[in-house]
This record gives structure tokens, C-alpha cells and sequence, in this order.
């Protein structure tokens, strides 16, 4: 089985990012996600349609970041779902609750798969959510880390989790 270190096998990074995110979703936002599927880096490619962008980082024995990807639509309906606001009182509210909200849901995810990094003895701390919105948005590869690219399903919206791992 591959791995990048005895502790960490590849199959147990799938798990938990998997299950970070079912998670989050179930408790923040009330909506079941689905895994679909893992794939090459490659598929992690900006789409043409808006979205949001939200990254968060860990430090320590394990390092690296994950990036969630979010199209605006579902951005703007996760938001107002946590907020128990109608759409358009969301849209009305601007794109700042939209970015609270995402970084919130990124830290989350984040931190859900980080404790596990802890509990198997990689002790490591997040660093601030980062969120970017626009069109056409790519993550370049960070040096000397291993990505993995998860597609999920929710409400009809494909979600990418992209995260670059490397353990000291």
C-alpha cells in the first residue's frame, strides 16, 4: 500500500479528508455530501464559471494546505443556509458574508483532517483561512508535498478538495 510515511498510508489521508468533509458539511451546513471520486492533479483546473476559492494551511510535523473550491452558487447558498438568511438577504449582504462563511467552512474541513494528522502523532497547527473569488482561479503545485484532488457532490455542485501534503 502506498504511503508517505509507516503512519500515514494513502488510503488513510482518503479517509479522513473524506470524512472531514462529510462532517463539516452535515454540521455547518445541513446538505450530505457525496465523495465521487479521487483523480490526477490535473482535473483541479480552474473552471470558467465564478467561484470561491478557500485555503487553509497546517504546520508542524505534517505540512501543507488545502484548498476547497466552491462555485459561487453554492458559496452563496451554503452561506445563507449557516446564516439562516434567504438567498437574495445574502446577496443583499455582499460578498463579505460569503467570505466569512467559506473561510469558516475551509478552516473547519481543515481542521477536522489536521486532528487526525495529531492523533497519529504528526502534531501540526493551522494557519488563517485564505479566500479568493473570481473565474479561471488555479493552485499551483507546492514544492516537494504530494497533492491528492477529491471531486465531491453536494446540491447538485461539484466541490474539489485539493490538498498538498508532506510529512517531516
Amino acid at each position: 500500500m502506498p504511503s508517505l510515511s509507516p503512519a500515514l498510508p494513502v488510503s488513510l489521508i482518503d479517509e479522513t479528508i473524506v470524512r472531514a468533509m462529510d462532517h463539516v458539511f452535515r454540521t455547518m451546513i445541513q446538505h450530505q455530501i457525496t465523495f465521487l471520486e479521487k483523480t490526477e492533479p490535473h482535473s483541479a483546473l480552474a473552471g470558467t464559471e465564478p467561484e470561491v476559492l478557500g485555503s487553509v494551511g497546517f504546520i508542524g510535523a505534517a505540512n501543507g494546505l488545502i484548498y476547497l473550491r466552491f462555485p459561487e452558487p453554492y458559496a452563496i447558498l451554503a452561506t445563507s443556509r449557516i446564516l439562516g438568511m434567504t438567498l437574495a438577504e445574502t446577496e443583499m449582504n455582499g460578498p463579505e458574508v460569503v467570505k466569512d462563511a467559506m473561510g469558516e467552512i475551509t478552516n473547519m474541513a481543515v481542521g477536522g483532517f489536521k486532528n487526525t494528522l495529531c492523533d497519529l502523532g504528526y502534531p501540526c497547527k493551522l494557519t488563517l483561512p485564505t479566500i479568493v473569488r473570481g473565474q479561471r482561479i488555479t493552485v499551483a503545485s507546492v514544492k516537494e508535498t504530494t497533492r491528492h484532488v477529491f471531486h465531491f457532490r453536494c446540491e447538485g455542485h461539484r466541490i474539489v478538495a485539493d490538498l498538498q501534503l508532506k510529512v517531516d
